[in-house]
């Protein structure tokens, strides 16, 4: 198995951050395998989904709605609506899995790999991605 860490900035706002370009410059030389995607913290999460059309807005809408920034989670420490935070990667879980071939991610014409971050507190996030080879 092979394994690279990076680090990303995910700014002071809510963000769907594309991180495909890193995965596939990790893959591209490794030939058939499974590339394995984990953002070791406990509020952010990933979303293969196409970005740039006005999905990615509308994600972070539909969790605006689904997990409000408000005072009603009992985890309170931070910003006012931390707690959703900590809510979001049990819908949105913090690893995927996708198939490589070739040296490519075989991921849909439309697809991209994006790290999903609500925590406007912690602004610094580690990616890890794994290949196993087939």
């Amino acid at each position: 198995m092979k394994t690279v860490t990076f680090e990303v900035w995910t700014g002071g706002e809510d963000v769907v951050l594309d991180i495909t370009d890193q995965c596939a410059d990790f893959v591209e030389e490794l030939g058939d395998g499974l590339l394995h995607v984990f953002v070791p913290h406990a509020t952010a999460g990933l979303a293969i989904i196409e970005v740039g059309a006005g999905s990615d807005s509308d994600l972070l809408s539909a969790l605006e709605e689904l997990l409000p920034a408000d005072g009603r989670w009992r985890h309170r420490h931070g910003t006012v609506g931390h707690g959703r935070s900590h809510v979001m990667p049990a819908m949105l879980p913090p690893y995927a899995t996708l198939p490589v071939e070739g040296g490519h991610i075989a991921l849909g014409e439309w697809q991209s790999i994006c790290l999903v971050d609500l925590n406007v507190d912690n602004h610094e996030r580690m990616v890890r991605l794994d290949f196993l080879a087939g």
